[in-house]
Protein backbone atom coordinates (compact mmCIF):
# COMPACT_ATOMS: atom_id res chain seq x y z
CA UNK A 1 0.00 0.00 0.00
CA UNK A 2 1.11 3.26 -0.59
CA UNK A 3 -0.44 5.86 1.05
CA UNK A 4 1.19 8.87 -0.32
CA UNK A 5 -0.28 10.60 -3.34
CA UNK A 6 1.30 10.93 -6.64
CA UNK A 7 3.34 14.33 -8.09
CA UNK A 8 0.05 15.53 -10.13
CA UNK A 9 -2.40 14.76 -7.52
CA UNK A 10 0.12 16.48 -4.80
CA UNK A 11 -0.04 19.44 -7.57
CA UNK A 12 -3.98 19.34 -7.65
CA UNK A 13 -3.87 19.94 -3.74
CA UNK A 14 -1.09 22.76 -3.49
CA UNK A 15 -2.44 24.65 -6.44
CA UNK A 16 -6.37 24.20 -5.18
CA UNK A 17 -5.41 25.08 -1.35
CA UNK A 18 -3.38 28.38 -2.82
CA UNK A 19 -6.82 28.93 -4.80
CA UNK A 20 -9.21 28.26 -1.96
CA UNK A 21 -7.03 30.52 0.72
CA UNK A 22 -6.50 33.67 -1.78
CA UNK A 23 -10.32 33.16 -3.62
CA UNK A 24 -12.90 31.07 -1.42
CA UNK A 25 -12.07 32.02 1.62
CA UNK A 26 -12.18 35.76 2.21
CA UNK A 27 -16.01 36.32 1.19
CA UNK A 28 -17.53 32.87 2.60
CA UNK A 29 -18.35 34.40 5.94
CA UNK A 30 -20.40 37.40 3.62
CA UNK A 31 -21.71 34.60 1.51
CA UNK A 32 -22.96 32.50 4.15
CA UNK A 33 -24.78 35.91 5.52
CA UNK A 34 -26.19 37.34 1.97
CA UNK A 35 -26.64 34.11 0.23
CA UNK A 36 -24.85 35.24 -2.76
CA UNK A 37 -23.89 32.59 -5.24
CA UNK A 38 -20.17 32.56 -6.02
CA UNK A 39 -19.94 32.57 -9.76
CA UNK A 40 -17.01 34.46 -10.08
CA UNK A 41 -15.27 31.32 -8.03
CA UNK A 42 -16.23 29.04 -10.90
CA UNK A 43 -15.30 30.98 -13.53
CA UNK A 44 -11.49 31.46 -11.89
CA UNK A 45 -12.13 27.55 -11.63
CA UNK A 46 -12.64 27.01 -15.43
CA UNK A 47 -9.82 29.34 -16.26
CA UNK A 48 -7.97 26.61 -14.22
CA UNK A 49 -8.83 23.94 -16.40
CA UNK A 50 -10.95 22.78 -12.58
CA UNK A 51 -14.49 22.37 -13.55
CA UNK A 52 -13.77 18.98 -15.59
CA UNK A 53 -11.30 17.87 -13.84
CA UNK A 54 -11.90 13.51 -14.01
CA UNK A 55 -13.02 13.98 -17.31
CA UNK A 56 -11.63 13.11 -20.48
CA UNK A 57 -9.57 15.60 -22.46
CA UNK A 58 -11.06 14.91 -25.56
CA UNK A 59 -14.95 16.41 -23.39
CA UNK A 60 -12.57 19.52 -22.34
CA UNK A 61 -11.92 17.81 -18.92
CA UNK A 62 -8.44 17.53 -17.50
CA UNK A 63 -8.01 13.62 -17.57
CA UNK A 64 -7.43 13.37 -13.81
CA UNK A 65 -8.87 10.83 -11.39
CA UNK A 66 -11.38 10.45 -8.57
CA UNK A 67 -8.32 11.28 -5.46
CA UNK A 68 -7.73 14.62 -7.19
CA UNK A 69 -11.58 15.11 -7.62
CA UNK A 70 -11.89 13.81 -3.57
CA UNK A 71 -8.85 16.34 -2.67
CA UNK A 72 -10.35 19.73 -4.99
CA UNK A 73 -13.67 18.80 -2.78
CA UNK A 74 -11.98 18.73 0.29
CA UNK A 75 -9.99 21.70 -0.24
CA UNK A 76 -12.76 23.68 -1.30
CA UNK A 77 -15.02 22.37 1.45
CA UNK A 78 -12.66 23.18 4.02
CA UNK A 79 -13.22 26.92 3.60
CA UNK A 80 -16.26 27.61 2.29
CA UNK A 81 -19.18 24.10 2.17
CA UNK A 82 -21.00 25.86 -0.18
CA UNK A 83 -18.41 26.16 -2.69
CA UNK A 84 -17.32 22.80 -2.29
CA UNK A 85 -21.01 21.09 -2.64
CA UNK A 86 -21.49 23.02 -5.92
CA UNK A 87 -18.56 21.90 -7.14
CA UNK A 88 -18.60 18.16 -6.05
CA UNK A 89 -22.33 18.22 -7.49
CA UNK A 90 -21.52 19.77 -11.02
CA UNK A 91 -18.71 16.96 -11.24
CA UNK A 92 -20.69 13.95 -9.92
CA UNK A 93 -23.97 14.97 -9.91
CA UNK A 94 -23.81 16.75 -13.58
CA UNK A 95 -21.16 15.69 -15.19
CA UNK A 96 -20.89 11.97 -14.47
CA UNK A 97 -24.13 10.90 -15.70
CA UNK A 98 -22.89 12.14 -20.00
CA UNK A 99 -19.69 10.49 -19.07
CA UNK A 100 -20.71 7.29 -18.33
CA UNK A 101 -23.94 6.91 -19.99
CA UNK A 102 -24.16 9.49 -22.68
CA UNK A 103 -22.97 9.14 -26.84
CA UNK A 104 -20.72 10.40 -28.05
CA UNK A 105 -22.91 12.93 -29.73
CA UNK A 106 -24.43 13.50 -26.39
CA UNK A 107 -20.83 14.04 -24.56
CA UNK A 108 -19.83 16.55 -27.42
CA UNK A 109 -22.89 18.83 -26.99
CA UNK A 110 -23.51 18.42 -23.47
CA UNK A 111 -20.38 17.41 -21.28
CA UNK A 112 -17.99 19.22 -23.35
CA UNK A 113 -18.76 22.95 -22.02
CA UNK A 114 -19.94 21.79 -18.66
CA UNK A 115 -16.03 20.54 -18.60
CA UNK A 116 -14.93 24.07 -19.66
CA UNK A 117 -17.45 25.72 -17.02
CA UNK A 118 -19.74 27.17 -19.60
CA UNK A 119 -22.67 26.08 -17.10
CA UNK A 120 -22.90 24.14 -14.21
CA UNK A 121 -24.12 20.37 -14.24
CA UNK A 122 -27.25 19.46 -11.71
CA UNK A 123 -28.85 15.78 -11.50
CA UNK A 124 -32.38 16.11 -11.41
CA UNK A 125 -33.25 12.97 -9.27
CA UNK A 126 -35.12 13.40 -5.47
CA UNK A 127 -38.87 14.39 -5.70
CA UNK A 128 -41.45 15.94 -3.01
CA UNK A 129 -42.88 12.15 -3.06
CA UNK A 130 -39.62 10.25 -3.84
CA UNK A 131 -36.55 11.07 -1.40
CA UNK A 132 -34.60 8.18 0.25
CA UNK A 133 -37.41 6.14 -1.85
CA UNK A 134 -36.26 7.45 -5.36
CA UNK A 135 -37.73 4.38 -6.46
CA UNK A 136 -40.53 6.48 -6.35
CA UNK A 137 -40.62 8.43 -8.84
CA UNK A 138 -43.58 10.10 -10.06
CA UNK A 139 -42.32 12.24 -12.69
CA UNK A 140 -43.56 10.62 -16.18
CA UNK A 141 -42.39 11.37 -19.88
CA UNK A 142 -44.76 9.96 -22.49
CA UNK A 143 -43.40 9.66 -26.25
CA UNK A 144 -45.17 11.44 -28.82
CA UNK A 145 -43.88 10.94 -31.99
CA UNK A 146 -40.32 12.07 -31.85
CA UNK A 147 -40.34 13.78 -28.39
CA UNK A 148 -40.59 12.67 -25.12
CA UNK A 149 -43.27 14.47 -23.10
CA UNK A 150 -42.52 15.28 -19.49
CA UNK A 151 -44.83 16.16 -16.87
CA UNK A 152 -43.71 16.54 -12.61
CA UNK A 153 -41.63 18.09 -10.25
CA UNK A 154 -37.93 17.51 -8.50
CA UNK A 155 -37.03 19.35 -5.18
CA UNK A 156 -33.89 20.09 -3.23
CA UNK A 157 -31.85 20.34 -6.79
CA UNK A 158 -28.03 21.64 -6.57
CA UNK A 159 -27.46 23.85 -9.48
CA UNK A 160 -30.05 23.62 -11.80
CA UNK A 161 -30.32 27.42 -11.28
CA UNK A 162 -26.87 27.65 -13.33
CA UNK A 163 -27.03 24.66 -15.37
CA UNK A 164 -28.04 24.81 -19.47
CA UNK A 165 -28.92 21.27 -19.09
CA UNK A 166 -29.34 18.64 -16.86
CA UNK A 167 -30.11 14.62 -16.69
CA UNK A 168 -33.38 13.50 -14.36
CA UNK A 169 -35.22 10.61 -13.99
CA UNK A 170 -38.80 9.92 -15.87
CA UNK A 171 -41.82 7.33 -15.40
CA UNK A 172 -41.39 5.72 -19.01
CA UNK A 173 -43.36 2.58 -17.94
CA UNK A 174 -45.26 2.79 -14.51
CA UNK A 175 -46.18 -0.98 -15.14
CA UNK A 176 -42.42 -2.22 -14.59
CA UNK A 177 -41.69 -0.41 -11.32
CA UNK A 178 -38.33 0.85 -11.13
CA UNK A 179 -37.02 -0.72 -14.49
CA UNK A 180 -39.81 1.62 -15.82
CA UNK A 181 -37.89 4.75 -15.03
CA UNK A 182 -35.35 6.54 -17.62
CA UNK A 183 -33.59 9.12 -17.86
CA UNK A 184 -33.40 12.37 -19.95
CA UNK A 185 -31.01 15.45 -21.03
CA UNK A 186 -33.46 18.05 -20.42
CA UNK A 187 -32.49 21.80 -21.76
CA UNK A 188 -33.38 24.18 -18.45
CA UNK A 189 -34.89 26.76 -21.24
CA UNK A 190 -37.27 24.84 -22.33
CA UNK A 191 -40.99 25.93 -22.47
CA UNK A 192 -42.50 24.50 -19.56
CA UNK A 193 -39.42 23.90 -17.72
CA UNK A 194 -39.47 26.41 -14.38
CA UNK A 195 -36.21 26.69 -11.77
CA UNK A 196 -37.67 27.74 -8.92
CA UNK A 197 -35.49 29.33 -5.97
CA UNK A 198 -37.35 29.80 -3.27
CA UNK A 199 -35.68 27.50 -0.25
CA UNK A 200 -34.87 28.89 3.24
CA UNK A 201 -31.99 26.50 4.16
CA UNK A 202 -30.10 25.79 7.46
CA UNK A 203 -27.05 25.81 5.96
CA UNK A 204 -25.04 26.07 2.69
CA UNK A 205 -26.89 29.51 2.41
CA UNK A 206 -24.27 30.06 -0.79
CA UNK A 207 -25.28 26.88 -2.91
CA UNK A 208 -28.08 26.86 -5.57
CA UNK A 209 -30.57 24.85 -4.65
CA UNK A 210 -34.12 24.57 -6.16
CA UNK A 211 -37.36 23.06 -7.61
CA UNK A 212 -38.07 22.06 -10.69
CA UNK A 213 -41.28 21.81 -12.51
CA UNK A 214 -42.06 20.31 -15.27
CA UNK A 215 -45.05 20.95 -17.50
CA UNK A 216 -45.36 19.36 -21.18
CA UNK A 217 -42.13 19.72 -21.35
CA UNK A 218 -40.87 18.30 -24.59
CA UNK A 219 -37.41 17.10 -25.32
CA UNK A 220 -36.39 15.39 -28.75
CA UNK A 221 -35.90 11.12 -28.15
CA UNK A 222 -31.85 11.85 -29.35
CA UNK A 223 -31.82 13.35 -25.54
CA UNK A 224 -32.57 10.09 -24.05
CA UNK A 225 -29.90 8.72 -21.93
CA UNK A 226 -28.49 5.30 -21.58
CA UNK A 227 -31.19 2.91 -22.36
CA UNK A 228 -34.70 3.39 -21.95
CA UNK A 229 -35.92 1.97 -18.67
CA UNK A 230 -32.37 2.04 -16.64
CA UNK A 231 -32.57 5.30 -15.04
CA UNK A 232 -32.60 3.85 -12.03
CA UNK A 233 -29.55 1.68 -12.40
CA UNK A 234 -27.95 4.54 -13.86
CA UNK A 235 -28.54 6.65 -11.17
CA UNK A 236 -27.50 4.88 -8.40
CA UNK A 237 -24.50 4.43 -9.92
CA UNK A 238 -23.87 7.96 -10.37
CA UNK A 239 -24.79 7.98 -6.88
CA UNK A 240 -21.94 5.78 -5.67
CA UNK A 241 -19.73 8.38 -7.45
CA UNK A 242 -21.41 11.56 -5.35
CA UNK A 243 -21.35 9.40 -2.09
CA UNK A 244 -17.29 9.97 -2.35
CA UNK A 245 -18.05 13.67 -3.32
CA UNK A 246 -19.80 13.91 -0.05
CA UNK A 247 -17.30 12.03 2.01
CA UNK A 248 -14.52 14.67 0.44
CA UNK A 249 -16.79 17.46 1.59
CA UNK A 250 -17.12 16.47 5.10
CA UNK A 251 -13.55 15.70 5.78
CA UNK A 252 -12.73 19.54 4.59
CA UNK A 253 -15.51 20.90 6.76
CA UNK A 254 -14.29 18.83 9.47
CA UNK A 255 -10.81 19.78 8.61
CA UNK A 256 -11.35 23.11 8.64
CA UNK A 257 -13.63 23.21 11.93
CA UNK A 258 -10.67 21.30 13.69
CA UNK A 259 -7.66 24.07 12.58
CA UNK A 260 -9.63 26.92 13.67
CA UNK A 261 -10.65 25.09 17.29
CA UNK A 262 -6.07 24.46 17.48
CA UNK A 263 -5.58 27.68 16.47
CA UNK A 264 -8.42 29.31 19.24
CA UNK A 265 -6.96 26.99 21.80
CA UNK A 266 -3.84 28.23 21.47
CA UNK A 267 -4.75 31.75 21.66
CA UNK A 268 -7.19 31.73 24.05
CA UNK A 269 -6.41 32.14 27.63
CA UNK A 270 -8.27 30.57 30.88
CA UNK A 271 -7.41 30.39 34.17
CA UNK A 272 -3.99 31.64 33.61
CA UNK A 273 -3.40 29.47 30.42
CA UNK A 274 -4.23 28.56 26.83
CA UNK A 275 -6.79 26.51 26.44
CA UNK A 276 -4.79 24.22 24.50
CA UNK A 277 -2.50 23.54 27.81
CA UNK A 278 -5.83 21.39 29.35
CA UNK A 279 -5.88 17.87 28.76
CA UNK A 280 -9.45 18.21 28.43
CA UNK A 281 -9.05 19.91 25.16
CA UNK A 282 -6.10 17.93 24.25
CA UNK A 283 -8.47 15.17 24.18
CA UNK A 284 -10.81 16.56 22.15
CA UNK A 285 -8.49 18.07 19.78
CA UNK A 286 -6.69 14.69 19.61
CA UNK A 287 -9.85 12.82 18.57
CA UNK A 288 -11.13 15.50 16.14
CA UNK A 289 -7.77 15.22 14.46
CA UNK A 290 -7.88 11.14 14.23
CA UNK A 291 -11.46 10.61 13.26
CA UNK A 292 -10.42 13.57 10.40
CA UNK A 293 -7.67 11.02 9.32
CA UNK A 294 -9.44 7.79 9.75
CA UNK A 295 -12.42 9.42 7.19
CA UNK A 296 -10.10 11.10 4.85
CA UNK A 297 -8.59 7.61 4.32
CA UNK A 298 -11.55 5.84 3.59
CA UNK A 299 -12.87 8.61 1.09
CA UNK A 300 -9.41 8.26 -0.80
CA UNK A 301 -9.74 4.07 -0.49
CA UNK A 302 -13.28 4.42 -2.53
CA UNK A 303 -11.75 6.69 -4.89
CA UNK A 304 -8.50 4.58 -5.81
CA UNK A 305 -11.20 1.43 -5.85
CA UNK A 306 -13.26 3.51 -8.54
CA UNK A 307 -10.44 4.81 -10.52
CA UNK A 308 -8.79 1.25 -10.63
CA UNK A 309 -11.84 -0.35 -12.06
CA UNK A 310 -13.07 -2.21 -9.07
CA UNK A 311 -16.19 -2.32 -7.27
CA UNK A 312 -16.53 0.30 -4.64
CA UNK A 313 -20.02 0.81 -4.09
CA UNK A 314 -19.67 -0.81 -0.18
CA UNK A 315 -16.70 1.44 0.50
CA UNK A 316 -18.48 4.58 -1.22
CA UNK A 317 -21.29 4.42 1.49
CA UNK A 318 -18.96 3.42 4.14
CA UNK A 319 -16.80 6.63 3.75
CA UNK A 320 -19.95 8.77 3.30
CA UNK A 321 -21.30 7.26 6.19
CA UNK A 322 -18.46 7.64 8.68
CA UNK A 323 -17.16 10.97 7.45
CA UNK A 324 -20.57 12.32 7.44
CA UNK A 325 -21.35 11.57 10.92
CA UNK A 326 -17.80 12.43 12.17
CA UNK A 327 -17.96 15.57 10.50
CA UNK A 328 -21.12 16.62 12.90
CA UNK A 329 -19.25 15.27 16.08
CA UNK A 330 -16.16 17.69 14.65
CA UNK A 331 -18.11 20.49 14.44
CA UNK A 332 -20.16 20.18 17.85
CA UNK A 333 -16.87 19.74 19.25
CA UNK A 334 -15.65 22.89 17.44
CA UNK A 335 -18.25 24.67 18.78
CA UNK A 336 -17.79 23.41 22.51
CA UNK A 337 -13.90 24.77 22.49
CA UNK A 338 -14.57 28.07 21.58
CA UNK A 339 -17.48 28.18 24.22
CA UNK A 340 -19.69 30.84 23.56
CA UNK A 341 -17.70 32.75 20.90
CA UNK A 342 -18.24 29.23 18.96
CA UNK A 343 -22.06 30.52 18.43
CA UNK A 344 -20.77 33.83 17.19
CA UNK A 345 -21.15 33.78 13.41
CA UNK A 346 -17.84 35.93 13.43
CA UNK A 347 -15.57 32.68 14.59
CA UNK A 348 -17.31 30.24 11.57
CA UNK A 349 -17.22 27.31 13.36
CA UNK A 350 -20.88 27.75 13.82
CA UNK A 351 -21.32 27.83 10.22
CA UNK A 352 -19.77 24.74 9.93
CA UNK A 353 -21.63 22.94 12.02
CA UNK A 354 -24.87 24.20 10.18
CA UNK A 355 -23.18 23.26 6.80
CA UNK A 356 -22.11 19.62 8.03
CA UNK A 357 -25.68 18.31 8.41
CA UNK A 358 -26.67 18.34 4.99
CA UNK A 359 -24.22 15.77 4.90
CA UNK A 360 -25.83 12.78 6.66
CA UNK A 361 -29.02 13.15 4.10
CA UNK A 362 -27.93 14.51 0.91
CA UNK A 363 -26.72 11.19 -1.41
CA UNK A 364 -29.00 9.25 0.75
CA UNK A 365 -29.47 9.48 4.19
CA UNK A 366 -27.19 8.08 6.73
CA UNK A 367 -29.82 5.15 7.28
CA UNK A 368 -30.07 4.22 3.57
CA UNK A 369 -26.24 4.24 3.61
CA UNK A 370 -26.34 1.56 6.10
CA UNK A 371 -29.12 -0.18 4.29
CA UNK A 372 -26.20 -0.44 1.11
CA UNK A 373 -23.83 -1.34 3.17
CA UNK A 374 -25.96 -4.13 5.00
CA UNK A 375 -26.94 -5.21 1.50
CA UNK A 376 -23.18 -5.31 0.25
CA UNK A 377 -22.25 -7.57 3.60
CA UNK A 378 -24.77 -10.13 2.77
CA UNK A 379 -27.76 -9.27 5.24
Amino acid sequence: MNFELTAEQSMIRELIHDFAEAEVAPGALERDRTGAFPIEIFEKLAKLGLMGLPFPEQYGGAGADTVSFAVVVEELSRVCASTGITYSAHISLGGAPLALFGTEEQKARYLTPLCKGEYLGAFGLTEPNAGSDAGGTRTTAVLDGDNWVINGSKCFITNAGYSRNLALTALTDRSRGTSGISAFIVPTDAPGFTVLNHYEKMGLHASNTTELVLDQVAVPGENLLGIEGNGFKQFLAVLDGGRIGIGAMAVGIAQGAFEKSLRYAKQRKQFGSALAAFQAIQFKLADMAMNIEVARNMVYKAAWLKDQGKTFKKEAAMAKLFASEMCMKVCDQAVQIHGGYGYMREYEVERAFRDAKLLEIGEGTSEVQRMVIAAQIGC
